[in-house]
Order: C-alpha cells, then sequence, then structure tokens
C-alpha cells in the first residue's frame, strides 16, 4: 500500500511541498506517486489520488493526465532552458563502463532511491552526480541510464539558452532552471557543464560571468534533497574548486578499453553481425576510438548496407575506420593508416601484429586476394630495406 517503503520518498516530497505552500510541487509529486502506485498493481490507490487532483483543479490548476510540466524559458528570447529526453521509450545497448565505473554508478543509484526520505541532517540538499572526460565517451548515455533506472524523466539543461545576451539575465535563468527542478519529480542533467561553472579567478571571463558560477552554487546549495542534479565536461580542468565541492559523486570516463571496443561494435553494428574474429579485428583497429565514434562508424555501414542491398563485410568497415580516423591525434591507430597507400597499410599492420593480422586477414580488410597482399607485403618490406 502507500505506506510501502517504495513511496516514501514521493510522500515526504508531497508533504514538504505542502508546508511551504507549493502548490506545483505537491501536484507534480502527487501525479508522480499516482504513477509509481499503478506501476505497482496499487490500482485503486493512484485512482485515489488522481481523483483527489481532479476535484481540486480549481486549486491547483488544470493538469495533464500525469504531471504538468511548463518548462522554463528565457525571460528575453523565451528560448527553453531544459529539453525533455524521453528515456523510458528509448531503445540504446547498454552503456559499457568498467566495473569500478559501474559501483559508483550503482552506489549514486541506489542512495538516490531512498535519498529523499532519509532523516538524517547530514544528508540535506540535492544529490549530485558529475561525470568528466573526452568527448563521445558516454557521459549523455550514463544520464540517461540513471533517469532509467530511478523512473525519473530527464531534463537537459539548454546552456545556449541559459547563458542570456543579456547577462543580468542569465542569474534569472539559473534561477527559473533550479526552481523547476525543485518542483518536478526528474533527473535535471547540466551538460557542458562548463560553460557556467569556470574558474572565477580565469582573468579572462567579465565579472558578471563570475557573478553567473556564485549564482549556480547559491541555486544548488538550495535545492532540497528530493533533487537530483546530474552534470557532464569535457574539460575538467576548467571547473571551478567550489564546484567540485558540490558534487558528493564523480565519474571520470575515459576511452574504452579493446574488450569494451568489440561489444560495442557488437552493439551498434547489431544486426550486422560480425563474427568474434572480426569483432576482435575491428577493435583493435578502432584504438583511440570513443564509444560514438564507433556509433558513427556502425551507422555509417547501415546505411551502406541499406543503400547497396547486402551485408557489409571487413572490407566495407576498412575504410570507414580509415575516414573517421582523418585529422584525429596520434592516440588512434588508424590515424597512421589513413592517408596511406596499400603497401604501406600492409607494412603496418604486420608490424602491428603479424599473428592478428595475417595474410588472409589483411586481404580481408582490403578487399584483394591473399596473393595481392603477399606481393605488397614482399614489395613494401624492399622499400623500407628489408
Amino acid at each position: 500500500m502507500v505506506s510501502d517503503i517504495r513511496f516514501i520518498s514521493e510522500l515526504v516530497r508531497i508533504v514538504n511541498g505542502a508546508l511551504r505552500l507549493d502548490v506545483d510541487k505537491v501536484r507534480n509529486y502527487t501525479a508522480f506517486l499516482a504513477q509509481k502506485l499503478e506501476a505497482a498493481g496499487e490500482q485503486a490507490a493512484a485512482d485515489r489520488l488522481r481523483k483527489a487532483l481532479e476535484d481540486n483543479d480549481h486549486q491547483l490548476r488544470p493538469t495533464e493526465a500525469r504531471f504538468a510540466r511548463a518548462l522554463p524559458v528565457d525571460s528575453e528570447s523565451r528560448f527553453p532552458l531544459v529539453e525533455h529526453v524521453k528515456v523510458r521509450t528509448l531503445d540504446e545497448p547498454p552503456v559499457q563502463l568498467s566495473q569500478a565505473q559501474w559501483d559508483v554508478v550503482h552506489e549514486f543509484v541506489s542512495v538516490a532511491k531512498s535519498h529523499g526520505s532519509a532523516d538524517s541532517t547530514d544528508l540535506s540538499g540535492a544529490l549530485s552526480f558529475l561525470m568528466y572526460g573526452p568527448p563521445g565517451t558516454g557521459k549523455s548515455r550514463v544520464a540517461r541510464h540513471i533517469a532509467r533506472e530511478l523512473g525519473l524523466e530527464l531534463y537537459v539543461a539548454r546552456l545556449d539558452g541559459l547563458i542570456s545576451s543579456y547577462l543580468g539575465s542569465t542569474a534569472k535563468n539559473i534561477r527559473a532552471l533550479f526552481d523547476f527542478a525543485a518542483k518536478t519529480p526528474c533527473v535535471l542533467f547540466l551538460d557542458e557543464f562548463d560553460a557556467i561553472a569556470k574558474v572565477r579567478s580565469d582573468a579572462q571571463e567579465m565579472g558578471e560571468l563570475k557573478r553567473v558560477v556564485n549564482s549556480f552554487l547559491q541555486n544548488l546549495d538550495t535545492l532540497g534533497r528530493q533533487s537530483i542534479v546530474l552534470a557532464a565536461t569535457n574539460h575538467e580542468t576548467l571547473l571551478d574548486a567550489a564546484v567540485w565541492r558540490r558534487f558528493t559523486y564523480r565519474l571520470a570516463l575515459t576511452l574504452p578499453t579493446a574488450g569494451q571496443r568489440a561489444q560495442m561494435w557488437a552493439d551498434f553494428a547489431s544486426p550486422l553481425l560480425f563474427s568474434e574474429r572480426e569483432l576482435t579485428l575491428l577493435a583493435d583497429l578502432s584504438e583511440g576510438f570513443t564509444g560514438s565514434d564507433i556509433r558513427e562508424a556502425s551507422a555509417r555501414l547501415r546505411r551502406r548496407q541499406v543503400a547497396l542491398g547486402m551485408a557489409p563485410a571487413l572490407k566495407d568497415a576498412f575504410p570507414i575506420v580509415r575516414n573517421l580516423a582523418v585529422g584525429a591525434e596520434g592516440s588512434r591507430f588508424a590515424s597512421q593508416l589513413a592517408d596511406k597507400d596499400d603497401g604501406a597499410v600492409v607494412h603496418a599492420l604486420r608490424e602491428r601484429d603479424e599473428r592478428l593480422y595475417s595474410l588472409a586477414v589483411i586481404a580481408d580488410l582490403l578487399g584483394v586476394s591473399k596473393a595481392t597482399v603477399h606481393r605488397l607485403s614482399k614489395k613494401d618490406g624492399e622499400e623500407h630495406g628489408d
């Protein structure tokens, strides 16, 4: 029933809103509790709550079937400050993380499920989680995973709208953003977080922008424990030290390992269904790639499959990997192959790992005969003085 421990957090939030005379919070969390009760099979209790909302429409204002979503907007441009991401209906492969990284995520999710109903004064304030690392390493996907696990809606802050051309309005936008998060059952995700949380001692920044950081910190501090805030940045060194202290959970996301890359190829390229041997090759060739890079390569393969009407092979994937490595830093192995002729490619692959890159495998990659690869290896060896 409603006394079930699973629903205590919502009850506490409803009472909190009532005591503060915050009708938006009361309405939104009551509707959210009805939704959770219905999902748990407590249809009668859910119906009673929804009837109570309907009977008090004249006091709590008309609402949608579930709960109100009046999104905050910039006061001048009317540009929305958040974007709603429908994570519950989003079908995507699981995030590939190390066990240590999963441990942090699982701990955060576990704590978040009961944080709103905790009695300890040491647990006051919003529950916050900061992710950092290179672009394309999965920060947004982790945010979507957390929202799904918590059964909450995900709202992504639109920082292009938050930072107003009228600098004095930016603090107002931040306030509106956090007011929305305080009143709505959701996960608030601040992507590209460094845009509003830079080091305040940065001499190149204007004084008004430094005050934006102060405004953000003050608003984060005033959020109650019912709120869940995620943030992500590709430039963690730019963050103010005080910002780091506000985030009690932190997750560094790095480039995927060979095993993770192989699984990503299997996940993103499905239903292309590469063999285990081919996945091992693709994982090695994509060393230095992010998960986003592998997803893009797989998308290009699927488009090729549709255009040509035939299942792609290694000879189709190899040029795409080489192409995506163009202009990339040297950490990507494929960048060494990007602008090489076939002879130089044969030599580079054989030099990397003769057992992995046999003449037959290289023939598959280049889409030529094994005899041609043998001839190229001999020719290239002579040119290199072998």
